[in-house]
């Protein structure tokens, strides 16, 4: 699906938060404790920022930032990745500071890099007590954002070959907060093409897709 949109940085540069403090417009990939390898694939969030600048015209830096969930900085981002094969484990503060964060606007991207699913859903209830991980099928708005996935989540790595699943948990106001990619690994389809060794027209889809998740955000 092609549409003429002309998209500004501003439209990123405009997600303030209530202490109303500068705003970087880059994308984040959030450095966590427990043992999983949280920066793993290095290149992926440039790839993605790459992908999107020459779809949408978008002029977002192509530097991937590192942030710890207890830096005062996490505040200055409004898309933070989180990704890994292994444990996740937050500290209270940490998990204040996300929730914090999330409510005020700010958007984590989570995905499943094969082994973090038992201990993403521990911490995300930690910092969700109240709220439920909701299934999105095809049907949800980002699917169509702007490229056409209405036959649904792509399947990018086997993992164990269950079918793919995305994850969302909203505020009151039903803005979505948080995505959760599972059994898929959309991200790994953003890494450099010798890095997996997938084929062109694989990693252009999870691009794709990858670039419906920032579209959905820079328009709702």
């Amino acid at each position: 699906m092609k549409r003429i949109l002309l998209l500004s940085i501003a439209l990123w540069a405009g997600f303030m938060f209530a202490q109303e403090s500068p705003v970087k417009t880059g994308f984040a990939r959030l450095q966590y404790d427990g043992g999983g390898d949280w920066y793993n694939d290095p290149e992926v969030l440039s790839n993605l920022a790459k992908f999107t600048n020459n779809t949408l015209s978008t002029t977002i830096p192509i530097d991937q930032s590192v942030v710890r969930a207890s830096d005062s900085k996490l505040f200055d981002f409004p898309f933070v990745y989180l990704t890994g094969h292994g444990n996740i484990r937050f500290s209270d503060n940490e998990i204040n500071n996300l929730r914090l964060w999330m409510m005020r606007g700010g958007f984590l991207y989570a995905d499943d890099d094969y082994g973090m699913d038992e201990s993403f859903r521990r911490e995300i209830r930690r910092i969700f007590p109240e709220r439920e991980l909701i299934e999105l099928d095809a049907s949800f708005p980002l699917f169509k954002s702007y490229f056409d996935f209405s036959t649904g989540l792509p399947k990018i790595h086997l993992h164990d070959e269950k079918p793919p699943q995305a994850f969302g948990i909203f505020d009151d106001n039903g803005r979505l907060m948080m995505l959760y990619t599972y059994e898929t690994n959309i991200s790994d389809g953003w890494a450099d093409p010798d890095t997996h060794g997938d084929p062109p027209q694989l990693r252009e889809t999870a691009l794709g897709f990858g670039l419906n998740i920032i579209h959905y955000i820079l328009t709702r």
